[in-house]
């Protein structure tokens, strides 16, 4: 019994068919215009990472504010947020403890890259009130243009804004 081959060996192998594929000059035109697109959105993707870098250093700020007036009044006592060096918030802060201040209750490690403005402290009373004025913290981070502002109101609550204090 003879076997014929399927149709579809018959017809790539006809005569006068082309070969189907990719040449290398299509597969480096290709490259050339990836590589293109590539280099042009390399920036913006840069500033878009800073940008997050910002809202998230932003974000944790207003919730260790949180956290800081939660145990003023969980603990009846004035509660201290505070950053961790003398030279400024950039190093990261910490949330004393009333009863004992050389203990945090809570803390924050240095953020690469950020420009953290603000108060030396800020005090909760136990009522959840800020003692002094209304504090804010401007934050800038290296490559970006945005700033946020985390302020704080005198009654206590924080607010993050998309723009400088």
């Amino acid at each position: 019994m003879r076997r014929w081959p399927n149709r579809s060996t018959v017809l790539a192998h006809a005569p006068g068919r082309k070969a189907s594929g990719v040449t290398l000059v299509e597969m480096m035109v290709a490259t050339a215009i990836l590589a293109i697109l590539a280099a042009l959105a390399a920036p913006s993707f840069t500033e878009l990472v800073a940008s997050q870098r910002g809202k998230a250093a932003a974000s944790t700020l207003h919730a260790m504010l949180l956290k800081a007036r939660s145990e003023a009044i969980k603990r009846n006592a004035d509660v201290t947020l505070a950053p961790l060096a003398s030279d400024g918030w950039e190093q990261g802060w910490r949330i004393l403890d009333p009863s004992l201040p050389s203990r945090a209750l809570d803390r924050q490690g240095a953020l690469k890259g950020a420009t953290i403005s603000g108060p030396a402290s800020v005090v909760y009373q136990p009522s959840g009130r800020i003692a002094g004025g209304a504090p804010e913290f401007d934050i800038a981070i290296q490559g970006s243009a945005a700033h946020r502002c985390v302020s704080v109101d005198l009654g206590g609550r924080p607010q993050v804004k998309a723009s400088s204090c």
